[in-house]
């Protein structure tokens, strides 16, 4: 009967760690897009939605499956707050660095959720979660190596993008098709942000359009499509607070690829983040499967 019981859980669970890992691949796309095809940090965030909206439909239509549609009321608040959170955060990175406006806006995260969902959702903010989220936080602080510029500006954008990411994860987790609150989502989400896009430019340099196109395919079939739409699956089944720290895998996953492919090299301080980050997933994916069972 435990096992019986467990079993969406744990799925919820693989679901959440496989987005997580996805949106890890999406920075570096994101970057080379930026750097190869002359793309504002904007324009990549519309054409990653708009992209992003297109597959979800596709996948809809080829299974005869359509997406439910979630309500106005939903759909209008996780469009607007998805497009807040990809401007936002990038404008934390322009303000203050990748590593400031990372740790801040991720650090944030899992406390916003865990607040929202105690006060709206009437979840359950156990010692042993709070203990994992502050266990999460200081090793996100430590990966993020204390590099980079804090400014007034810098960490008020990215607690911005965390307040808009906080307020689609809590949106989410009422009961609905995971598939179709990512498509209307990824549409007024691209809808918000293409008049900013439009004004910096939508198109990539004509020199490197080929690579360009094939990178915006990737970043929105798989840190996209592929990643929301069993992020928003996922939290059907595990506390939205779980959901935050599991994302944080997301940062060190970049750093993986900065070691593995990019010849990057991490401090034994950074090290240690990691790992710490990697027992506070484990130790609350534990406590979720215990609750459950």
């Amino acid at each position: 009967m435990t096992h019986a019981s467990a079993l969406p859980v744990r799925r919820g669970l693989v679901h959440l760690s496989i987005a997580a890992v996805a949106w890890g691949t999406g920075g570096a796309a994101g970057a080379v897009l930026h750097r190869t095809g002359d793309l504002s940090p904007v324009a990549v965030s519309f054409w990653r939605f708009a992209c992003g909206a297109a597959f979800l439909l596709a996948a809809a239509r080829v299974g005869r499956r359509p997406a439910g549609r979630p309500s106005w009321r939903t759909t209008a608040v996780i469009g607007p707050a998805m497009a807040v959170c990809q401007a936002a955060y990038f404008a934390a990175i322009a303000e203050s660095g990748v590593a400031v406006a990372t740790m801040v806006t991720m650090g944030a995260n899992p406390v916003l959720v865990a607040v929202g969902g105690r006060i709206f959702l009437r979840e359950p903010l156990s010692r042993t979660r709070l203990a994992c989220v502050g266990l999460a936080v200081a090793g996100l602080a430590m990966l993020a190596g204390g590099a980079g510029r804090f400014t007034p500006a810098g960490v008020g954008y990215a607690l911005l993008s965390a307040a808009g990411y906080s307020t689609v994860t809590l949106f989410a987790r009422s009961a609905g098709d995971g598939r179709g609150r990512a498509l209307w989502g990824f549409a007024a989400g691209a809808v918000c942000l293409l008049p900013l896009a439009a004004a910096h430019g939508l198109l990539p340099a004509p020199g490197d359009a080929g690579a360009a196109v094939l990178l915006l395919v990737y970043l929105g079939a798989v840190p996209t499509a592929l990643a929301y739409g069993l992020f928003f699956a996922g939290l059907r089944t595990v506390s939205g607070t779980t959901a935050a720290v599991i994302a944080l895998l997301e940062p060190l996953v970049a750093a993986a690829i900065g070691v593995f492919l990019l010849r990057e090299h991490l401090a034994p301080a950074q090290l240690a983040g990691g790992i710490t980050l990697l027992a506070a997933v484990a130790c609350l994916a534990r406590s979720e499967m215990n609750a459950d069972g």
